[in-house]
């Protein structure tokens, strides 16, 4: 999607908007990029369209509950799901598995630290959900995670939102 695309949507639907495309990004569906929403709602905020604090509460809100999604998936049907992959893919069974044993052993700190890293970071429930991670360990250590990826994100465009607004000469 295009920046000038995404703005329209900002302005046309609002906060609803932020938070649907939040959360579509952190169940992980392809082509809701957090490198670009999330920066968008910062500089959103900027122009006063709404403020910083409710787009961050947004986006936060929107990335727990996706986080749960995923976590209820991974505890509700991941070991299906993992036989069938390692059936089709056998040769990742001992990645899987040390990656697996990893984050048994590093619990809540593994979430934190794996809501930080691209990629990882939404992946990283489906498996705390087969571990069957405690849900408020888990739940609390995925905040902290998804407050500080997206504070980092949305306080850049809300930060550089006045140079971005100057650039695309809106």
């Amino acid at each position: 999607m295009q920046i000038q695309i995404l703005s329209q949507y900002f302005l046309q639907y609002g906060a609803i908007f932020v938070f649907l495309i939040v959360l579509l990004e952190y169940m992980n569906l392809p082509g809701f990029p957090a490198g670009v929403i999330m920066p968008l709602a910062g500089i959103w905020a900027s122009r006063g369209e709404i403020s910083f604090l409710e787009v961050l509460l947004l986006s936060v809100a929107a990335g727990i509950l996706g986080s749960w999604i995923l976590y209820f998936l991974g505890r509700i049907g991941g070991e299906v799901f993992l036989r069938f992959y390692l059936r089709h893919f056998p040769k990742h069974r001992e990645m899987i598995e040390r990656n697996m044993e990893m984050l048994r052993r590093k619990g809540p700190i593994g979430v934190f630290i794996g809501k930080l890293l691209p990629m990882i970071r939404t992946l990283i429930s489906i498996p705390a959900g087969m571990i069957s991670m405690g849900f408020v360990s888990y739940t609390v250590s995925s905040l902290l995670g998804v407050f500080l990826w997206n504070l980092v994100f949305v306080g850049a465009g809300y930060y550089m939102g006045d140079a971005v607004w100057k650039i695309l000469g809106m």
